[in-house]
């Protein structure tokens, strides 16, 4: 049965510190891998490197992070590029996380392992896809973030439609991935947390790189 990461998450609260959103830049700023889940449940997590690598510049006024990940047999193939900005929600108590695809995700592959390559970076790489956007709840030390009810990603991708269900939790040292490819058609879930999320220990701390100021 394919885990449902809608009903795991937990339910909006308010939040009121202002500080909220470069706290959680903070948090998911960083390297990060399960080994002790992939080593404890092999059949069903692949033990994967996490980056989330931190802009040197805002976006659209916005913090932004570089995500890719890889498995750890070669961590030079990364895969899964894309960027996340991060953002007061206008009126609300909540955060959101906006993603956006590269146009072209090879100039910036590898930027996980080598930063370098975001230095050139701007909006004119990147193209806005609307339906994946996350609302980002916080309660006792953990941010919370999933889609809209009755919304979806997609993106067109080497030709193909790209369906996925997007979700994750973090705190100071932990991020929780629920991300699942959904095949478009069938709605069936594909990869990723099939049988909940993928528990990722942060190993290298990024947020020096962020540009709180």
């Amino acid at each position: 049965m394919a885990f449902n990461a809608a009903n795991s998450l937990q339910p909006f609260l308010p939040m009121k510190d202002p500080q909220l959103v470069s706290t959680l830049a903070r948090w998911l700023a960083g390297e990060f891998e399960n080994q002790a889940q992939a080593l404890e449940n092999p059949a069903w997590f692949v033990h994967l490197h996490l980056w989330h690598r931190p802009l040197p510049q805002r976006l659209d006024g916005k913090l932004a992070l570089f995500g890719e990940q890889a498995n750890v047999l070669n961590l030079k193939q990364a895969y899964r590029q894309r960027i996340l900005l991060l953002s007061e929600t206008q009126g609300t108590n909540q955060l959101q996380g906006q993603y956006l695809a590269l146009k072209c995700p090879e100039q910036f592959r590898g930027s996980g392992l080598d930063p370098n390559l975001l230095e050139s970076i701007t909006l004119t790489d990147l193209e806005w896809l609307p339906g994946c956007v996350l609302t980002v709840t916080e309660q006792d030390g953990t941010f919370s973030a999933q889609m809209a009810p009755n919304t979806r990603c997609r993106f067109e991708y080497q030709g193909k439609t790209i369906q996925v269900a997007l979700g994750f939790e973090a705190r100071a040292s932990q991020f929780l991935s629920y991300d699942r490819g959904i095949d478009p058609e069938s709605g069936q879930a594909l990869w990723g947390a099939l049988m909940g999320p993928y528990q990722f220990k942060k190993c290298q701390d990024f947020s020096q790189a962020l540009p709180l100021n």
